[in-house]
Parts: structure tokens; C-alpha cells; sequence
């Protein structure tokens, strides 16, 4: 019988947990709803549904050993009623909805934040390694090897102040595969790489873990805070309560860079160790992020702007070199080191949060396509609210 995807809930990225701890203590009752969305077109996941399902079941029966809970009680920025709450914990079989009509996956979870969060990457994970179970039966793990060993190559060519982390879980071609790239970039890079953003593989290989918050924590304050116009300051001043300087790294494309960089004022720039940037074009963002922090006298290399949009190694390499003067940097590296296995390009899939207590949320991302939102009328206002041209999103 085929290993389970999905062994351990440490198998997942750091920021689900900072942001669950988050939840815990600060918004234990709010609701909300996710929704899958495969951007790839014409993909038929007829085949893969009786897997993905029982992988689903078996994933809501795992719980975190004494030896995980410590490893996590480890982590100084994790609490101990945190910790405590964890040792109870299990995903629910009850909070998901999963269909296939006419070859699509229709995914929902619906359910509360604090029993949904953890939900979303090993799903992904799961949906990511069965498809390619199926459909890549035999890949050539040869010409794998030897394109990681090009990707190794040119970053141990850069500069020393060049850094870069796994990101790679959610769309990953398996965990086997996931474990041995990482694996070999610690053994050849321990200076270029720089950790990963997989708990599992941090605590297994002995590297540091990644991360702090992702784009559902922000669109949560949408239905969370007390205006919308405000949620952004909101949902930042939230983080600054829960974690008092630690995992000051700020995500800016909820709304836009431009409306984000007119909510991250002279507070939180400073509170803040710096910004990251997951969509629309990166030198523009850089040149943006470089000049609010000199508007407001702030010395750009006391801060970090990490990069995570969909990166290969030479394009890392080419912002690098661009700004390598101007700013401290590092790079989050995915799917291009985790699925760069086999033709075509691997699935572009995600899940996203839709509505939080019963109330649309939104990104209008600053790449075309990436915005995921149902509710037309909501995604109007929001872009009217924030001062975002609706034309120049296009939902996907």
C-alpha cells in the first residue's frame, strides 16, 4: 500500500501556526470559509478523487507527538497554553467539502478559523503529490537531479549576502522528493540556504524555520476589524500585540502596494524588521518599499524585503544583483525547486479564504489573475475603499 502524503501535522508551514496562535488568543470564534481553485485550465481530477479522499481522512487523524509538542515548545515565540491547546488538536473531516464535477475539484472548508487554519498546505500537498502519482508514473529522476545540481551551481556562485529558503511544500511533486532537495541544498549551500518554511523538515534536518503570516490573516480583518479601510492597520496591530517584535516580516499585496505602504506609516515601519513581496512586478515593489522607508528617514538596510512570487533561482539572482547595495534581502523559493520534475509546468493551484463570519473577503493582488473573490458587489467596494482599479484585477 501506497505511504500516506501526510504523516505529521508539523508537515505544513511555520505561518500557519503563528497565525493559529494568533487566532487562539485573539479571535477564537470567528468563522470563516476557504475555497480551492486550480488556475491551471483543463485539468481533470476524475482519476484522483478516491485518493485524495482517503488521504483527506487519514490526515484528520493525526495528532502531534510529545517529541513535535516540544520541538514547537522550542520555538520562543510559541506559547505554552499554545502548546497545550496543540496537544489536543485534530482537523475534522466535518469542515470539508469535496467533490468533482466534470473532472473539477470543488473544495470548501467552512468551519472555525482555529479548527480550518491547518488545513489548507497539507491539502494542497496532498492534491499536488496524488495528481502527479497519477500522471507522472515513471518521471526521470536523473534529469531532476541533474537540474537542482544547475540551481546549486549558479547560487554557489553568488554573493554571501545572497539568501534563500524552501517554500516549495504546497505544490510539491512528493515528500520524498520535497526531503531530498532540501537535503542537498543544506549540505551544499549552508550559507546561501538559509532554512525552510516546512516544520517537519526544520525540526528532521536540524534547519531554521521560516515564516510569519500570510494573505488570509489580513483579508480576515476585512470582516474582523472595525472599518475596512482600517483592516490592514488593524490586522498588522493585531500581530504587533501577539508577537512584540518577533516575526516583523509585513505581507503587502491584500490590497496593493500602494494602498499598504499608505497604512505602514512610521509605527509600523518601524516596529516592522521589514516587507514581502508576493505579487505584480518586484523591481517596481522594491523601488516603492526603498523610497517609503527613505520618506520616513529609515536607513533601507536596517530592513529585510523577502521575495516569494513565484521565483527561479536566475530571477532571485537578477533582483539580488539589482538591489544588493540598497537593502538587506532574502528569497523564498517554491514549486521551481520542489515540482521541477517533469513537462508541463506544474499545477497552479490554491486555496484561499473567501469569507470570514459570514462576510466576504478579498485580495486584489497586484498580478492580474490572482485575485479569487465570488461576491462581485463586495470586490467593487473593497476596490473603491482602498482606491484599487478594479479593471487592473482579474479574478481567477
Amino acid at each position: 500500500m501506497t505511504e500516506p502524503v501526510i504523516t505529521t501535522l508539523l508537515d505544513t508551514d511555520l505561518y500557519k501556526y503563528t497565525m493559529m496562535q494568533t487566532v487562539l488568543h485573539q479571535y477564537p470564534a470567528a468563522e470563516v470559509e476557504y475555497r480551492f481553485r486550480c488556475r491551471t485550465p483543463d485539468v481533470d481530477f476524475s482519476a484522483c478523487m478516491a485518493d485524495i479522499s482517503r488521504e483527506l481522512d487519514h490526515l484528520c487523524t493525526l495528532q502531534l507527538t510529545d517529541d513535535e509538542l516540544g520541538y514547537l515548545a522550542g520555538l520562543d515565540y510559541l506559547k505554552p497554553d499554545f502548546i497545550h491547546f496543540l496537544r489536543l488538536f485534530r482537523l475534522d473531516r466535518r469542515f470539508v467539502q469535496l467533490d468533482c464535477i466534470d473532472g473539477r475539484l470543488e473544495l470548501t472548508l467552512r468551519g472555525p478559523w482555529l479548527h480550518t487554519i491547518l488545513f489548507e498546505v497539507p491539502l494542497l500537498a496532498i492534491i499536488s503529490e496524488v495528481y502527479c502519482r497519477h500522471h507522472y508514473s515513471s518521471p526521470d529522476w536523473h534529469r531532476a537531479r541533474e537540474k537542482l545540481q544547475q540551481k546549486i551551481a549558479l547560487a554557489a556562485d553568488a554573493p554571501a549576502s545572497f539568501h534563500f529558503t524552501d517554500f516549495g511544500t504546497r505544490r510539491r511533486f512528493s515528500r520524498h522528493w520535497h526531503e531530498e532537495v532540501v537535503t542537498r541544498l543544506a549540505q551544499a549551500l549552508p550559507v546561501q540556504f538559509t532554512g525552510t518554511s516546512n516544520l517537519d523538515l526544520a525540526r528532521r534536518l536540524g534547519l531554521s524555520p521560516v515564516g510569519t503570516m500570510a494573505h488570509e490573516f489580513l483579508q480576515a480583518f476585512q470582516a474582523l476589524g472595525p472599518r475596512l479601510i482600517d483592516s490592514q492597520k488593524a490586522a498588522l496591530d493585531a500581530w504587533v500585540r501577539e508577537y512584540r517584535g518577533r516575526l516583523g516580516i509585513a505581507l503587502t499585496d491584500v490590497v496593493g502596494m500602494d494602498a499598504f505602504l499608505h497604512d505602514f506609516d512610521l509605527y509600523f515601519a518601524k516596529l516592522f524588521d521589514g516587507l514581502r513581496h508576493d505579487s505584480g512586478d518586484p523591481i517596481r515593489w522594491t523601488e516603492k518599499a526603498l523610497a517609503h522607508y527613505r520618506r520616513m528617514k529609515i536607513d533601507p538596510h536596517s530592513k529585510t524585503l523577502v521575495y516569494s512570487d513565484s521565483l527561479t533561482m536566475r530571477r532571485a539572482l537578477e533582483i539580488h544583483e539589482r538591489f544588493k547595495n540598497d537593502c538587506a534581502m532574502a528569497f523564498g523559493i517554491g514549486t521551481h525547486l520542489t515540482n521541477d520534475v517533469t513537462e508541463p509546468a506544474p499545477l497552479n493551484m490554491v486555496i484561499k479564504m473567501t469569507r470570514c463570519n459570514g462576510q466576504a473577503v478579498a485580495k486584489l493582488s497586484d498580478s492580474p489573475g490572482k485575485t479569487m473573490c465570488e461576491d462581485a458587489g463586495y470586490l467593487a467596494y473593497l476596490s473603491r475603499v482602498f482606491g484599487v482599479q478594479l479593471s487592473a484585477v482579474n479574478q481567477s
